[in-house]
């Protein structure tokens, strides 16, 4: 609207607004900053002590302290803090990590107040104000630009424009935005959650992915809840109906699930996680989000900004295009001298740079007057007194313009046009060069230099890497589709460059994506004059389609994508709403340490993995032993003493996975949830058959007292259940390398004497002889080696499986191919045809 009826519509004008009228207007909009909710501390805190294994712990902490077992009750809960309060610190430091970040940006701003220019803090701006905008500045608020001659200003956070824009009197200037040239003076129009920047930033609020790390955990602690639910209930009536007293058998059973089901499951990948998160932020990355390490290890396609990400966000002199000059170095030079550099605009900066020892070149030359760039004329003029004291003009600028002011006509003007067009082609903007020698009458048209954003030095390098660990890259970006297909080409990404829709725009808004569009989007290379809601649209199509997604950006306009991407990545030098919304913060400038990143986190998801298989054959183990035992023999082949004792050894070596060494894989990795839950039944079933031949052993072959059973137990469930995480941390034979790592050797060794040292010695349980804990370590010995080969036997099934698939998917493909080609043509309906007979391909796993 123009600026009258804006002045009006908020009740301002153009010598703002009094500091009484400020405050009561402060009071009704509220502070000029985006509203955040953050979940109180001492919420968080209950959270880790509320849910169905917390409440299991806590039942069979109530029932040890009915029947008077304190002992019991004080492992117990211990085991309740240690669990939570691990999980608790983790995420608490990684969140005060992004508070630190965050303190570092905030805003001052000149505001018109009682008729007089007031700096003040920018979240006390509020609609009406009048504030003066200058060089360098970062936008406040929204403001209708109403004094001053020009503006240029950096948007490129909001819409991924790489060169500044222009904006006069009667223009809007958007919050979060750079002031890069010019000063003017503007009413504010919208502060906070209505601005431009705000609105984009409210998509942030609803892209809340479930992370894969906690749908595996989630569906792991559900199996083992309900096995152990099912086969206590089983035993709870058996029992009963034989007599035992209900407080007891309930207590005992209590006792035994809470330490077969991964009670400690969260908090050691917790651990392990944050550990990760540690050294990672060695390389200058900062993780908010724990869960993102895990996701890393599984991303298969990595979206990315282009401006400032894959690119300098610097102009960069092309092939300059020479008409009258003798060659390109007059060119430039004449083009450096229609500079300013004390300016800082970044035209005239990539003009200076691309002169060849340019303090050289430029002495003697002296700038006796200069005007710089405007809207209205397009140009920069400047009048240079030369080496030999003679005066003449030089000026650069739209290449059109230039070339009507030399009054280029002919072959010359339709060269010119050809060079324009050919670059404009390429993502080139050009600047038409023009040297007079009589005070501006005739002009000579030099040349024309082209001027584009150059890739980063390490982009190449970075894409290369990641297509070699399996990752596909796609770029992003809100410019033109020839500028992201010259990018994408000298970066070896492919020219298959996408525009977006209107279709794009329904998905942001939670429509249902076509399956042609979502092939599209699957197929393409990158994407084309995006916008914030299709950036988080194509995150979320091709979630739909069974990718993880990473997405890197540095801008507001990346911000609701950066939120819905399994991994958000904040590059250097992002905006706070980016880093507020991404699950790993970059904090010095390149991308290789995402690189860096995906091995570590390939690194650690290995260790979750082997810890997994390892504690779901734990509890089969030592749940089924323990049912098993009580239905057939009517006795406790276990004290709940013995059975607590047996959880804290457990997590003491368990805890130090998160050192181990492990393997790299160079593809990504996923949940396979058929393999653990496969490996970890058969590894399982060897440890319960292992465990419960010793039992019968022990109990008819030396017919051993009671109690003394019940301590050759448990150290059988120490010795066994210890040397089996040798089996589980890697796929091939144990005693080839990658080595276990010193902290988990000397943790495991640790709890091995220990172990030994309670049945030999008595501690809280009955002694045994120094010959029988010989026997039981010599038995688990041969029983290591024993599974350790059903072990490989088991991977190598899982592993020719995969292969029989894939054959079988080439053999379909090619059988297809005569389809396909139809289908890549455009035939629609043959697309919906093979879809319905054959479902969608998953990209990750080959089915």
């Amino acid at each position: 609207m123009p600026l009258e009826e804006t002045f009006k519509r908020l009740d301002s004008t153009p010598k703002g607004l009094a500091q009484s009228e400020a405050q009561q207007r402060l009071a009704k909009y509220g502070p000029n900053a985006l509203e955040e909710k953050e979940i109180p501390l001492w919420r968080r805190l209950v959270s880790y002590f509320w849910g169905p294994i917390p409440w299991m712990i806590e039942i069979a902490a109530i029932l040890s302290a009915v029947n008077g077992d304190w002992k019991s009750f004080g492992v117990i809960f211990a085991m309740l803090v240690i669990n939570g309060g691990i999980g608790f610190w983790e995420e608490k430091g990684a969140n005060d990590a992004l508070k630190a970040l965050k303190s570092q940006l905030a805003l001052k701003a000149r505001a018109l107040r009682d008729g007089q220019w007031q700096e003040v803090d920018a979240a006390n701006l509020v609609p009406g104000d009048v504030i003066r905008v200058r060089l360098g500045d970062v936008l406040p608020a929204d403001v209708k630009l109403s004094e001053g001659d020009y503006l240029s200003v950096d948007q490129s956070a909001l819409t991924g424009e790489s060169l500044p824009v222009s904006k006069k009197s009667g223009d809007v200037a958007y919050s979060g935005t750079i002031a890069k040239q010019g000063e003017m003076v503007g009413v504010v129009y919208a502060t906070g959650g209505q601005t431009f920047f705000g609105r984009t930033a409210s998509l942030v609020q609803h892209a809340a992915p479930v992370s894969h790390f906690q749908k595996a955990v989630l569906s792991i602690g559900n199996f083992l809840i309900f096995l152990a639910i099912a086969l206590s209930i089983v035993l709870i009536i058996v029992e009963l109906s034989r007599g035992l007293t209900f407080l007891q058998l309930l207590a005992f059973v209590l006792v035994v699930v809470v330490a077969s089901i991964p009670v400690a499951m969260p908090a050691v990948l917790s651990v392990t996680m944050a550990l990760g998160a540690l050294a990672l932020s060695k390389m200058k990355a900062i993780v908010s989000k724990l869960t993102a390490i895990e996701e890393m290890a599984g991303v298969d396609i990595l979206c990315s900004d282009k401006t400032g990400t894959l690119t300098q966000n610097k102009l960069t002199l092309g092939e300059t295009a020479v008409f009258a000059a003798k060659d390109a170095a007059e060119v430039i030079l004449a083009a450096s001298l229609a500079s300013k550099a004390e300016d800082a605009d970044a035209i005239d900066t990539a003009v200076l740079n691309g002169l060849k020892d340019g303090d050289a070149q430029l002495k003697g030359y002296e700038q006796t007057k200069f005007v710089p760039f405007d809207p209205v004329s397009k140009r920069t003029e400047a009048t240079i007194k030369g080496t030999d004291g003679k005066t003449f003009r030089v000026t650069k600028g739209a290449p059109q313009i230039v070339v009507d002011l030399a009054r280029l006509d002919g072959a010359d003007k339709d060269k010119a046009d050809q060079v324009v067009e050919d670059s404009a082609a390429k993502g080139f903007r050009t600047l038409g060069v023009a040297r007079s020698e009589d005070d501006g009458k005739t002009w000579t048209f030099l040349g024309i230099l082209p001027l584009f954003d150059p890739p980063r030095e390490d982009s190449a390098a970075t894409i290369k890497d990641a297509q070699a660990h399996g990752i596909e890259v796609k770029m992003v970006t809100g410019d033109h589709q020839a500028i992201a297909s010259e990018i994408a080409g000298q970066l070896n990404l492919g020219t298959h460059i996408l525009t977006v829709d209107d279709n794009l725009s329904k998905v942001a808004e939670g429509g249902a994506v076509s399956p042609e569009l979502g092939e599209h989007i699957e197929r393409s290379d990158g994407f084309a004059q995006v916008f914030p809601e299709h950036k988080y649209a194509i995150v979320k199509v091709l979630q739909e389609r069974g990718h993880i997604v990473a997405m890197t950006g540095d801008g507001v306009n990346d911000a609701p994508a950066l939120k819905q991407a399994d991994v958000g990545i904040a590059v250097s030098g992002a905006t706070d709403a980016a880093r507020g919304a991404a699950a790993l913060i970059l904090t010095a400038p390149g991308l290789n340490v995402i690189v860096s990143a995906v091995e570590e986190a390939r690194r650690i998801f290995e260790r979750m993995m082997s810890y997994t298989v390892y504690r779901i054959a734990m509890t089969l183990d030592i749940l089924f032993f323990v049912v098993v035992a009580m239905l057939l023999f009517n006795t406790y082949p276990l004290t709940a003493i013995m059975v607590v004792l047996l959880s804290l050894l457990d997590d003491i070596p368990i805890m130090t996975i998160a050192w181990d060494n492990t393997a790299v894989q160079k593809s990504p990795v996923h949940w396979e949830m058929d393999r653990v839950l496969g490996l970890s039944s058969v590894m399982g079933a060897l440890a319960f058959g292992g465990t419960f031949v010793l039992y019968l052993l022990a109990r008819y072959a030396y017919h051993l007292p009671l109690q003394q059973e019940q301590t050759v137990m448990f150290l059988q469930l120490i010795a066994g259940g210890h040397l089996m995480l040798f089996l589980t941390r890697v796929r091939g034979p144990f005693w080839r390398p990658p080595y276990p790592a010193k902290p988990l050797l000397l943790a495991i060794l640790g709890t091995q004497i220990i172990g030994v040292a309670m049945a030999g010695f008595g501690w809280l349980m009955p002694a045994i002889s120094w010959t029988t804990i010989g026997l039981v370590w010599a038995y688990n010995l041969i029983w290591l080696i024993v599974a350790d080969f059903a072990k490989l036997g088991v991977h190598r099934l899982m592993d020719s499986k995969a292969v029989h698939q894939s054959r079988f998917l080439r053999t379909v493909n090619a059988s297809l191919h005569p389809i396909e080609m139809r289908v890549q043509q455009g035939d629609a309906a043959v697309h919906r045809a093979v879809h319905r007979a054959f479902g969608r391909p998953h990209r990750k796993s080959g089915k």
